[in-house]
């Protein structure tokens, strides 16, 4: 093995699988500065922890607001949001245990572009759909259907090469 091919496998060193989360959507929030702290500060008060978020884009000077949490969370979490949804004066909170989350980890993904891009590829030849996604410079996690997770785990295994000898 060469120090190219050496490099490319440490690119990443990791997956993990997490099927004990729920997904929360809060739609047609205002869209205005404070907002998303208001949300958040009111679920951290009840110490309630926030894995992903990710808010869509303006339409209308609204927005939809997803994020995950432990599913042994929901059903406070369904309280406070609630709650929320009537002060914001939102359409709707939306909540989906049926989910997983997969994630991949290696100090190397900064340097080496494509990462995202082959993960989710194989997540689509393998006709896995991703529902969020969210990054940061070692780490790529990807929310699909629970009963997919397993199946994601696999493919990534593979694409990756993890289960190779060094």
């Amino acid at each position: 093995m060469n120090k190219e091919e050496v490099m490319e496998r440490f690119v990443v060193t990791g997956i993990a699988l997490n099927e004990k989360e729920a997904k929360v959507t809060i739609r047609e929030v205002p869209d205005r500065p404070g907002v998303a702290g208001f949300i958040f500060t009111r679920l951290a008060e009840a110490e309630i922890n926030i894995d992903m978020i990710v808010q869509g884009g303006e339409k209308g000077g609204k927005n939809d607001i997803s994020f995950t949490v432990e599913e042994t969370n929901l059903e406070e979490v369904k309280r406070i949001m609630e709650k929320v949804k009537q002060e914001l004066g939102a359409k709707e909170v939306t909540y989906e245990s049926d989910i997983a989350k997969v994630s991949i980890v290696g100090a190397g993904m900064q340097s080496h572009p494509g990462v995202a891009a082959r993960m989710f590829t194989c997540l689509g030849k393998e006709g896995i759909n991703i529902d969020m996604i969210s990054t940061s410079e070692i780490k790529i996690s990807c929310v699909v259907k629970k009963k997919e997770g397993r199946k994601a785990v696999k493919a990534i295994h593979r694409e990756f090469e993890l289960d190779k000898e060094e």
